[in-house]
């Protein structure tokens, strides 16, 4: 392979991390404004997010068409062909995750209609948790730091028993009071995408450690038991 040929490669690798860049930006961008709407109840805010995500989807498909091209022109071998793959999933996992922020923010619109309540900042501090994660875990993809990576993966735990907390707390608060049920229920299902969110950053913390060890992380991280609410979006 000539130099002209691997320059044009190393040009569409970058390329393809430059599209992954902007993604996670725009993830990042959109949780933290779907949880800023929820605190400040802010309903014109949580719109703009859902009207956001639409973005996020089109770069999802632009990433990857253009990974599946770089692996079709140059075969690529060994860790760059596993850049390659990663990204696919990666760009799938961010694409939920803008899905999630969407349907936290169409819950603040919802929100932004009831009356304020003291449970809402333990959801915000759960979505504090969250972000800060997605934003190392970008961080760490970013300078393909595995032992960060790995230390964010294991550090999910905390998310779920957070999440169970918030859970107990809510049902109790709509078992004392059946007026505040469907209130109740929108803060559940806010606290369950935050959780799924959490969920999600572990799988790129997966993809880093797949593409610099060339093996699967092992599946012995510690691991909360989400409480029950299997919902969809």
């Amino acid at each position: 392979m000539g130099p002209h040929i691997v320059s044009a490669f190393d040009d569409d690798l970058i390329a393809v991390q430059a599209k992954i860049s902007e993604m996670g930006g725009l993830a990042e961008e959109l949780l933290s404004n779907a949880l800023d709407a929820v605190e400040t109840r802010d309903a014109e805010l949580a719109q703009q997010v859902v009207e956001q995500d639409r973005r996020l989807n089109r770069l999802e498909m632009e990433l990857e068409e253009l990974a599946t091209q770089v692996i079709a022109l140059r075969q690529p071998m060994a860790q760059d062909l596993r850049v390659l793959l990663a990204a696919i999933k990666t760009g799938s996992t961010l694409e939920r995750i803008g899905d999630l922020s969407k349907n936290i923010a169409r819950r603040a619109i919802y929100l932004s209609k009831s009356r304020p309540v003291q449970l809402s900042s333990s959801i915000v501090r759960m979505g504090q948790m969250t972000l800060g994660a997605l934003t190392e875990i970008l961080d760490a993809h970013t300078s393909r730091d595995t032992e960060l990576a790995v230390a964010i993966w294991r550090r999910d735990q905390e998310i779920d028993e957070v999440y169970n907390a918030i859970f107990r707390e809510v049902v109790t608060y709509m078992m004392d009071d059946n007026r505040t049920i469907g209130l109740g229920s929108q803060l559940l299902f806010i606290a369950k995408n935050l959780e799924r969110i959490g969920d999600l950053t572990t799988h790129i913390a997966e993809n880093i450690y797949y593409i610099e060890q060339g093996e699967p992380l092992s599946d012995d991280r510690p691991k909360g038991d989400p409480i029950g609410l299997d919902i969809g979006i």
